[in-house]
């Protein structure tokens, strides 16, 4: 079979730039950690299976306004600053289009271009205003002007991957177990099942993934719990 050169197919790279990606990943990771480790918390703390409900469930709520939010707000943020600096350098290029176009074409012969051709490539950029200011701002920036993450995916996907996360050891006391170990166990399934998907999209071992999710996941639970049981009113595993 003739191996079809990646250039020449029609999306052979993964879409990095929707924005989505990495406040999912984050949520569904922090929305996992934070209720193991605050379930492992209370519960080494002796509190009832009840209260660890009550616990878990104020702990999804409250973390997956805060990620929704927090997404949202730094998402925007970095896209407004992005627009100032583009409004910035489109001054620039209406004001000093010589000095903007040597400027170019310096960064170029810096890379490696023959100085004459990188001259002839930052005129003919020049001739089209639109576009000088699109390939000055990737060039300066290393943004893409048009093509932002949205604030709106990176707070819905953040939200819902955080709920889903923190849900995962809530799932056996939903269901009527009242074993810490069993919510644990099963919050230690859900971070080895994250990292592994979240393999799929880096291209690593997707056993590595899982098992680095899952040692962390562990490292935040065991020190909550340690602390519950210290200060806590019983101590102990249901």
């Amino acid at each position: 079979m003739t191996d079809t050169p990646a250039a020449l197919r029609e999306a052979h790279h993964a879409d990095v730039s929707g924005g989505w990606l990495r406040p999912a990943v984050f949520g569904a990771m922090d929305g996992l950690v934070t209720n193991i480790a605050l379930i492992a918390g209370v519960g080494g703390g002796g509190v009832s299976p009840r209260s660890v409900v009550l616990t878990g469930t104020a702990g999804l709520v409250a973390g997956a306004i805060s990620m929704g939010l927090g997404e949202y707000t730094s998402v925007r943020s970095a896209n407004e600053q992005v627009a100032a600096e583009v409004a910035k350098e489109r001054r620039e290029l209406e004001r000093h289009p010589e000095a903007e176009a040597r400027e170019l074409a310096d960064a170029w012969v810096a890379r490696g271009l023959p100085r004459e051709l990188a001259t002839q490539v930052a005129e003919a950029v020049r001739a089209n205003p639109e576009e000088a200011l699109r390939v000055h701002v990737r060039e300066e920036l290393g943004v893409d002007p048009d093509d932002q993450p949205s604030p709106w995916a990176a707070a819905i996907s953040s939200f819902i991957c955080f709920s889903i996360g923190a849900l995962v050891p809530l799932l056996p006391y939903l269901l009527g177990f009242t074993s810490l170990w069993l919510a644990l166990g099963v919050g230690g399934v859900g971070l080895f099942l994250a990292g592994a998907i979240v393999a799929r999209f880096t291209y690593r071992a997707w056993w590595s993934s899982g098992l680095r999710q899952l040692l962390l996941g562990a490292l935040a639970a065991g020190a909550t719990y340690l602390i519950g049981a210290l200060i806590g009113v019983g101590g102990g595993l249901g």
